[in-house]
């Protein structure tokens, strides 16, 4: 990081970066860039504490070795590579792995009540696709104690005063200003395709102006609702990400959806059931008799299938979600058990856990958030009852495109420009926004991590950047600005014109459709066929969309959310045709991407072989596919350009994933084969 930055430009304004989204990423990005003393404007959809993060339950990763089982950040990171199924960057994975212990430590000194085992030591619990105790937590709450402790330390910038470069204060100045609930609508790029700044929207009045940025950060998180009903909030729309989509950012590996394995079914949306209550001990099963009609508690353990224990003895209920997900479907979809007749989903247990009142208090301790979730919502005591769950979407691993720079060791050049940039130069992603850092398959507990330091590697790069680039934003023509907020309210108030009957659709039954045909047809499973019906779907609700009506004719100066929604569906529509067509393309079964064709377990092989079909059976083929999709928006009425870039696998060779092992000990032996020799063997990490 540059040790000394320029306040003010040339003609005395104070240069400002933006960052758009307050959740973990955004503001752990606003910290490095105020530490480096750079002004920072927050433009977010909602309130900063009301960001996606707050929903996060289970935990943060890191291997800082407490329990004395031998984990290090080499085996960390070998995991997440062999858990993403190869299809990561390695060099910003090592870099995550390496910086974990001293995030937790930090969080800790930050005052996130972390649980703490009777010693006084941080508690660490188990999560999918690893055999050590790895996740601090802070009971089923951890995204929002980390939110509120980050949005802690941005509310003491709120209330710095900016100084010049001889330390003399700005008046009316501070280090961060907030504008909560402003949604960003365009971006602002100069005559040399530097983005300059973003426009944006106050949602309560539907004013929109420009605002300056020496650097821009996209820090505004997934694309859940593009299939509706999922795990996600229902401000994940990727609305930003398709601005800048449509602006000449590059989308990369779209196709990489999660399904957690675990979720509350409902009608509305799926609510999230931690991978922390399986990692607590919770065992996923189902009745052995397909017929049976008795409640969970009352059938007795020997008329149970434990599926995932029998098929996985080593990693037993933690298995990757990828894996967990498909066993689940498979057993409930294909195989035809159930909780009950006609009820599509199996049981996750925790009643073993609270067979007395201090083992109650115990797990209530640890899982209570969550447990609470189900109890409300399902109606069901989750400690006298097995939960009914069904897999739901989640997470996307895809996002923009974002480059980086490593150094001599493999690990990322921190401070470097490159990092966290996208394709748009003076843009950058992070959090759940970039495609960085997880491959074809997340990891649990790896998303927190993986935002709080895209947040430590984004700050740095942008103030690199705002030091190396040409010129300051704040030193342009007015003009520039001007007309990028123009041509967004004009787009803006044509949609107020969409009324009359020319425009007979509603942008809201276009969404379910889209979310429906997504749901159902592009998740867990995906086959050739339903992909080509969804794309020429997609196609459709896109002439559709030309048509919609806007249904709220407020005047410009209140709030008016169809208005904005139809801003948001024309995004979730170009978002959905890059996924699929991403999922279409790729011919094999890598992390969550699975077609049963490429499955020598599935029928579907042996028909596609007989069929003629090409790589039957073959699972992952990492000869034609071990690389990153690359899609650009073309144009309105265009399919978007997909290309390929390859894999920076230099520090993990790809091996098979393999979770059947019987014995913790092969599982471990298999690990660590990479490791850096100039290192020492794994010991605690020192709490400081």
């Amino acid at each position: 990081m540059a040790a000394k930055v320029s306040v003010k430009s040339k003609n005395g304004k104070v240069r400002r970066a933006i960052v758009v989204g307050g959740g973990l990423a955004g503001l752990m990005t606003v910290i490095k860039l105020c530490e480096a003393g750079i002004p920072v404007d927050i433009i977010s959809l909602v309130p900063v504490k009301r960001s996606h993060s707050v929903c996060a339950q289970g935990g943060i990763n890191a291997s800082v070795n407490l329990k004395g089982e031998g984990d290090s950040p080499q085996i960390h990171m070998e995991e997440t590579c062999l858990g993403g199924d190869f299809l990561a960057n390695q060099p910003p994975v090592k870099g995550m792995a390496e910086a974990a212990p001293g995030i937790v430590f930090m969080l800790d000194r930050m005052g996130v009540p972390f649980n703490r085992t009777p010693e006084g030591n941080l508690d660490f619990r188990r999560f999918g696709g690893t055999l050590f105790h790895r996740t601090a937590f802070s009971g089923a709450t951890t995204g929002q104690q980390l939110l509120y402790a980050l949005d802690e330390q941005v509310r003491r910038y709120e209330t710095v005063d900016v100084t010049d470069d001889k330390g003399v204060t700005i008046p009316g100045e501070k280090m961060v200003r907030k504008f909560e609930f402003w949604d960003v609508c365009d971006l602002v790029i100069d005559d040399d395709g530097i983005v300059r700044g973003v426009v944006a929207q106050d949602l309560k009045t539907s004013e929109i102006r420009s605002f300056v940025g020496d650097a821009v950060c996209l820090a505004t998180g997934g694309v859940g609702m593009v299939y509706g009903r999922s795990t996600n909030s229902v401000i994940n729309t990727g609305s930003a990400a398709a601005v800048a989509f449509r602006r000449g950012a590059c989308y990369a590996n779209g196709e990489f959806i999660q399904v957690h394995p675990t979720a509350i079914p409902g009608a509305d949306k799926l609510r999230l059931i931690s991978e922390s209550v399986r990692g607590e001990g919770g065992r996923v099963w189902v009745p052995r008799d397909q017929n049976d009609k008795r409640k969970g508690k009352d059938i007795p353990e020997k008329e149970r299938y434990y599926f995932l224990e029998e098929r996985y003895p080593a990693y037993k209920n933690l298995v990757p979600r990828d894996i967990a997900s498909r066993e689940i479907f498979k057993t409930v979809v294909h195989e035809g058990y159930h909780t009950r007749p006609g009820v599509r989903a199996s049981y996750l247990d925790v009643t073993h856990l609270a067979k007395t009142p201090s083992a109650k208090q115990a797990l209530r301790n640890k899982l209570e958030g969550v447990l609470e979730i189900y109890e409300k919502f399902a109606g069901e005591d989750p400690y006298e009852n097995p939960m009914e769950i069904f897999p739901a979407v989640h997470y996307s691993m895809g996002g923009l495109w974002c480059g980086f720079e490593k150094d001599a060791r493999g690990s990322l050049k921190m401070g470097s420009p490159a990092n966290a940039q996208t394709n748009l130069p003076g843009l950058f992603a992070t959090g759940e926004a970039d495609y960085e850092y997880h491959g074809a398959n997340r990891l649990g507990a790896n998303s927190l991590l993986s935002c709080i330091y895209g947040g430590m590697v984004t700050g740095p790069a942008m103030a690199s950047w705002r030091e190396s680039v040409k010129g300051s934003a704040y030193d342009m023509d007015d003009s520039v600005f001007d007309k990028a907020a123009k041509r967004a309210r004009e787009e803006f108030e044509g949609y107020y014109k969409r009324t009359g009957s020319e425009f007979t659709e509603n942008a809201f039954k276009i969404h379910d459709e889209l979310a429906e045909e997504m749901l159902v047809k592009v998740t867990v499973e995906r086959k050739n066929n339903e992909l080509d019906g969804v794309i020429a779907k997609i196609g459709e609700l896109n002439e559709r969309f030309e048509k919609c009506e806007v249904l709220d004719t407020t005047p410009t100066g209140k709030m008016n959310q169809p208005a904005v929604f139809l801003r948001h569906l024309r995004g979730m529509l170009d978002l959905a045709e890059v996924i699929v067509l991403g999922a279409r393309a790729r011919e094999e079964n890598r992390g969550a991407h699975y077609k049963p064709i490429f499955d020598p377990k599935r029928k579907e092989a042996k028909e596609y072989g007989d069929a003629g079909g090409e790589g039957a059976g073959k699972g992952r083929d990492d000869e034609n596919w071990q690389k990153t999709t690359k899609a650009f928006f073309v144009g309105p009425k265009s399919a978007p350009k997909i290309s390929y870039e390859a894999v920076d696998v230099s520090l993990v060779k790809p091996r098979a994933r393999v979770y059947e092992q019987s014995s913790m000990d092969a599982a471990k032996g298999s690990l660590g084969a990479s490791k850096d020799e100039s290192k020492p063997e794994a010991k605690p990490a020192a709490q400081t």
